[in-house]
């Protein structure tokens, strides 16, 4: 399989025949093909392409932040078309309308192309043995098809799909195409390399930063450290005076989706806009160098003073109280549960703000000439660039040009655009392509970041040890409220409810309550990695050890009682058991813990070991995970995913935090807001489980789980209850 070398030529089709047989989808709706919507050489709507030379075009709806949809989703259609998928050539959409949805985000890439695309590949390839079989005078059922070629069973001709495609461009699309069973799958299913891999190695495959353009100038941003900040006044004098710098300029970060207005936030005084200075120069470093000469004057807006630890105080404060009850996690009457209970258990956990801190920091080149825009940048959704951009400077959609490139990482950060925002305005300034390219400070200082959150849990258990009542308390920032500006003062955030549900979470408890307590952050939060689930699933399966304890119960034998209705946790906590050996008697400060969470449609769970350090502290020896996600598709790249969800989530728990004091970010780059080494990255053992359902996320789910089954581990390894992320794992 090839992927696309051109920088600016992105969705280029080099057809080399008169006819292209195209098919294109009327929605992400599964199996709905719309029509035949091209017999020319020309490409009108489709998402896949078979030319004369037998050559087939694949448009990813579906951006690549290292997920690996350039090889799962040509994959889908390979399959089903009996092509190898070597002769598939993948090229990313543009953002228009005729691809619909295009946004990489929420592990839904699979799960939203799994029908489509190989409907795709089945209509096209019944099409194209109907043609040959109305050439040979035969039945169809005297067909087959193999790499490419449709075979005469009673001759053994065989015709490529190239030499058959102006013939079947003529024929009625098949309402019903036939799908292959897994057990005819030929590609899926099994271990194989990612043909994007080569190029990332050697450094041809592009990303935004490879970006160069004809007259193209850099620029680097001064933001207000405040983040809703406005200039007061700048100098410029000596930035003007280094070698290469062409403009100094005022410039703005919009925020989100939201409206683009001073007034936008529903009771907040978050503003649409925020103001900047920008160096835009002839190369990166000279206007790197000028932005550090600039002094600037701010006005904080009020936000001069905010805090976090003043948040988490707020937020703490309204745990107290029960808020906006979540109806779908509704299961019995809670207070009367409690009241009958013959113990009861509570506790309050804190998970931080947290940054994104893609590899690939946020940059875009943007090219602004009159009503016609092009736009080259690592983005997770082209359609939903060319809205924003479209409402921004006021031109019409059609007129908008989205290259989308690889991306360095994501993780949710580059689903919204204000880099973006940032490059299209200066670019209009000057007349001329302008590369925005934030510092790693500008990322980590600027936010958004992940919603700190507070969760207060309660339980009731009988005399026997027997949950009677179980309580979660959501209490922190809303995504809806920051993104959206939806009104969370009265409402439970939809989102924040992720993991917990009764669908992510079938917990047999008699009686459950969930609700959600907004609390204004005063500064922008977005989706991160696994979103909410990452800290409820924190909060609920450390305080499910919690309810064990207080119960004497083993933590795995608990939840497989209150999982007994749900056969598929049951057997993944089995096999968990089976492949960590838990049952097995450890030595004194060796122990081993649990935690098991459903996101995005797939079942994970991590069992660690740790051992208790003579000099203090614990160290993380194992970890093992198990993972349900439906039909494994490409086992290798599910593993790597957990892996990485693994670095990521162990990262988040003894590592990272974002604070914020007199307004301002308290750390700046990964010497402040660290990860895992390499040398401290733990063993892992991988098992994914065999399944015949429809394919479920894998770039997200295995975090959540992460960190409570360490905090789980080390309290039976040390005594003690880690209820704050996060911690240091030398101190405890």
């Amino acid at each position: 399989m090839k992927t696309s070398t051109s920088r600016r030529d992105f969705l280029r089709i080099s057809t080399t025949s008169a006819f292209v047989l195209a098919l294109g989808f009327s929605s992400d709706s599964k199996g709905k093909l719309l029509k035949k919507v091209s017999t020319t050489g020309v490409q009108i709507n489709p998402y896949i392409n078979i030319n004369e030379a037998g050559k087939v075009t694949l448009f990813n709806p579906r951006p690549d932040m290292g997920q690996g949809t350039y090889q799962i989703l040509p994959m889908l259609l390979a399959e089903e078309l009996d092509i190898p998928l070597e002769q598939v050539e993948i090229q990313m959409t543009d953002g228009s309308d005729r691809f619909g949805s295009q946004l990489s985000g929420g592990s839904s890439s699979v799960r939203t192309r799994w029908i489509p695309l190989r409907t795709a590949g089945a209509t096209v390839r019944e099409m194209l043995v109907q043609a040959a079989s109305n050439r040979w005078k035969i039945s169809v059922n005297d067909c087959s098809t193999k790499d490419g070629f449709v075979i005469n069973k009673l001759s053994q001709a065989k015709l490529s799909y190239g030499e058959l495609v102006e013939e079947a461009s003529h024929l009625p699309v098949p309402t019903k195409p036939k799908l292959k069973s897994y057990t005819e799958f030929t590609q899926l299913g099994k271990p194989s390399m990612r043909p994007d891999v080569p190029a990332k190695v050697d450094g041809t495959a592009i990303f935004g930063m490879d970006v160069q353009l004809p007259g193209m100038l850099y620029a680097s941003i001064v933001h207000s450290p405040t983040i809703y900040g406005k200039v007061k006044s700048y100098d410029a004098t000596k930035a003007m005076a280094v070698k290469g710098v062409r403009f100094v300029l005022k410039t703005e970060r919009v925020f989100f989706h939201g409206p683009y207005s001073d007034s936008g936030g529903f009771d907040q005084k978050l503003r649409g806009k925020a103001e900047a200075i920008a160096v835009v120069s002839e190369s990166y470093w000279s206007a790197l160098k000028a932005k550090k000469l600039i002094q600037v004057s701010w006005n904080a807006l009020g936000f001069g003073e905010t805090a976090t630890e003043q948040y988490f105080n707020q937020a703490k404060a309204a745990a107290l109280h029960e808020g906006n009850e979540y109806k779908d996690a509704k299961v019995g009457d809670f207070a009367k549960a409690l009241q009958l209970s013959d113990y009861k258990v509570q506790g309050t956990y804190q998970t931080p703000f947290m940054s994104h801190a893609p590899m690939e920091p946020c940059n875009a080149t943007v090219f602004v000439q009159g009503d016609q825009v092009e736009v080259w940048a690592p983005i997770q959704g082209p359609d939903g660039l060319v809205n924003d951009l479209a409402t921004y400077l006021g031109v019409k959609r059609e007129n908008i040009k989205i290259n989308v490139t690889f991306m360095g990482g994501a993780f949710g950060r580059k689903a919204v655009f204000d880099f973006v925002m940032q490059a299209a305005h200066l670019s209009k300034q000057v007349n001329a392509p302008v590369k925005v390219i934030w510092t790693r400070e500008d990322d980590i200082q600027q936010g958004p970041y992940r919603p700190g959150m507070i969760s207060a849990m309660q339980g009731g258990l009988d005399k026997d040890g027997n949950v009677l009542a179980f309580e979660h308390r959501l209490n922190g920032a809303s995504i809806m409220a920051s993104v959206f500006k939806a009104d969370m003062r009265n409402n439970p955030d939809p989102w924040a409810g992720e993991g917990i549900n009764l669908e992510d979470s079938p917990y047999a408890f008699p009686a459950r309550r969930n609700s959600f307590n907004w609390i204004d952050p005063q500064m922008p939060v977005l989706w991160w990695r696994s979103v909410y689930a990452s800290t409820n699933v924190f909060a609920q399966e450390s305080f499910m050890d919690e309810l064990a304890a207080e119960g004497e119960k083993d933590p795995l034998d608990l939840r497989l009682h209150l999982l007994r209705d749900a056969p598929k946790f049951v057997a993944v906590l089995n096999k968990l058991a089976e492949i960590s050996d838990y049952r097995a008697k450890r030595k004194q400060g060796v122990s081993i813990g649990i935690a098991i969470a459903r996101s995005f449609a797939s079942i994970v769970a991590h069992a660690i070991v740790v051992e208790k350090q003579k000099a203090g502290g614990v160290k993380i020896k194992h970890v093992y995970s198990v993972i349900d996600c439906g039909f494994p598709l490409n086992p290798d790249n599910i593993k790597a995913q957990v892996e990485s969800n693994i670095v990521y989530g162990l990262s988040a728990a003894v590592c990272n935090q974002i604070t914020r004091t007199h307004g301002k970010t308290d750390q700046s780059n990964f010497h402040e807001y660290t990860v895992l080494r390499q040398g401290e990255i733990p063993a892992s053992t991988i098992y994914v489980m065999p399944s015949q359902d429809e394919p479920g996320g894998v770039g997200e789910p295995g975090l959540p789980p992460i960190a409570p089954a360490l905090c789980n581990a080390i309290f039976l390894a040390t005594g003690k209850r880690v209820r704050t992320l996060p911690f240091d794992l030398s101190s405890i």
